[in-house]
């Protein structure tokens, strides 16, 4: 089985689990989040162990391991993102899945379990076309100040959406066109929707155009730029302008 597969697996059946857990009913809001994301973790870690046991593994879920800097290739997971989404009975929340080689993200996979979906880097398909007026997914709480500029310059509309996941393969799917954050992030977040977004022939990037590198001691990760390609020259000079 490829890493792209595995990676596919393991998201749809972790995300089948949270969908099972939140139709029980008997958990809520932060409850269920919390509740969601042990046992996500805890199916992913030990598949991830048994599947692939030669490898590291960093987990939003899971105290961190320094070892895994010592390691090729380390897998990168968030059991569930959009814990609050996922709480709330919407279906704005991922499961994240991916595999880093030197500290790029390679190959991944994104669920979307409400929405019966999961997107992989397996098996790439071409973008549907381009629309007229951009649409820009942000945060639904706090939408960034460069995304919400971007979309006046270019006569943009702004959605608000939950998780990176989700907003990602938003991009992917055609319902929207850049999605554009500076309000911080960490690896896990990322590294799927970015592996995910790149096999498909989405532009990922720093928003001042430099790689995402991941498997590094600071898993902290402050921006991000995932776009159609026609987008990403704008959207970089955009923001490089606003930071003169």
């Amino acid at each position: 089985m490829t890493d792209a597969v595995l990676a596919r697996e393991l998201a749809e059946t972790a995300g089948a689990m949270l969908l099972d857990l939140r139709a029980r009913g008997t958990l809520s809001g932060a409850a269920l989040g919390a509740a969601g994301d042990r046992i996500a973790n805890e199916y992913l870690l030990a598949s991830l162990r048994e599947r692939r046991p030669d490898d590291a593994i960093l987990s939003e879920e899971a105290k961190d391991d320094p070892a895994r800097l010592e390691q090729r290739r380390v897998w990168i997971v968030d059991p569930l993102d959009g814990t609050r989404e996922y709480g709330e009975g919407r279906d704005d929340w991922a499961v994240h899945v991916a595999l880093a080689i030197d500290g790029v993200a390679c190959c991944g996979a994104v669920a979307l379990p409400a929405l019966g979906t999961v997107h992989d880097s397996g098996a790439p398909a071409p973008l549907p076309p381009p629309v007229a007026v951009p649409r820009l997914v942000v945060s639904r709480s706090r939408p960034p100040a460069e995304a919400t500029a971007l979309a006046e310059a270019i006569g943009g509309t702004l959605i608000p959406m939950g998780s990176a996941g989700a907003k990602a393969m938003a991009v992917l799917r055609g319902d929207a066109d850049i999605y554009l954050h500076s309000g911080g992030q960490y690896e896990w977040d990322s590294c799927a929707p970015v592996a995910v977004a790149r096999a498909h022939g989405l532009h990922a990037s720093r928003i001042d155009g430099s790689a995402l590198r991941y498997n590094r001691a600071d898993t902290y990760l402050p921006d991000l730029l995932i776009c159609r390609p026609e987008w990403a020259e704008r959207a970089l000079a955009f923001v490089a302008d606003l930071s003169q």
